[in-house]
């Protein structure tokens, strides 16, 4: 791989639930200021407005293909709102498939996407993305601190892990929801692709300190995914 070293980073759809703009643009100072460095590629989560549409079209009898790819617009959506906030310092436009986010990749500017296919959550579309560009590292920023053994927002005694291996992960994650707008930390076919290119992969709450230490400084303020 030619040029700096690539590091896919997944960003929580909260990121994008601030009318002022104001969480976007520390955001975009973040991933604009760590730039000199690395070349990040990231992903944008849908959100709460994802997940808002699709509650709503599903009352309304809607398949769940359809609402996958309801979030996936939403996600994008999302996507080119910060590539408004990165300026220049971002590829123009939103890939939609691979070989765009690969295309873009090359101009060596902060390529955003959001989701790209139905089916499939953006955990998953960050790890396909992190494999296919040959990033050295995947950061999967969501909202709560890492993966611990219990949803941490409704168990104050949920422990959190340090260290998971994919195994353990797969075990810990295997009832994750696969409805459209169910997904939400990590999922099978996220630790599929983690688990076969051998990624390094970290799970971390989406604060942009947070965030810049473990992208420049490998620090992890989370849980770290043994491969």
């Amino acid at each position: 791989m030619e040029g700096k070293e690539r590091v896919v980073i997944k960003l929580s759809g909260k990121v994008f639930s601030d009318e002022t703009g104001a969480e976007i643009r520390k955001y975009a100072k973040m991933l604009a200021g760590m730039s000199a460095k690395i070349q990040p590629v990231v992903v944008a989560g849908g959100g709460k407005i994802a997940r808002h549409y699709i509650g709503i079209a599903r009352g309304f009898g809607l398949d769940e293909a359809s609402l996958d790819i309801m979030g996936i617009l939403v996600s994008r959506l999302n996507a080119g709102l910060l590539v408004a906030a990165l300026g220049k310092k971002a590829h123009h436009a939103v890939p939609e498939d691979l070989e765009e986010v690969t295309q873009a990749a090359a101009t060596g500017k902060i390529v955003v996407t959001g989701g790209l296919h139905p089916g499939q959550s953006t955990n998953a579309t960050a790890a396909l993305i992190a494999e296919k560009v040959g990033a050295t590292k995947f950061v999967n920023a969501t909202d709560v601190d890492g993966i611990y053994d219990s949803d941490p927002r409704s168990n104050k005694r949920a422990k959190m892990f340090r260290e998971i291996t994919v195994k353990e992960c797969r075990t810990l994650l295997g009832g994750e929801n696969s409805m459209a707008g169910g997904y939400d930390l990590m999922d099978i076919v996220a630790l599929k692709v983690i688990e076969r290119s051998k990624i390094p992969t970290l799970v971390i709450k989406s604060e942009p300190t947070r965030i810049k230490e473990a992208v420049l400084k490998n620090k992890a303020n989370g849980t770290r995914i043994i491969v």
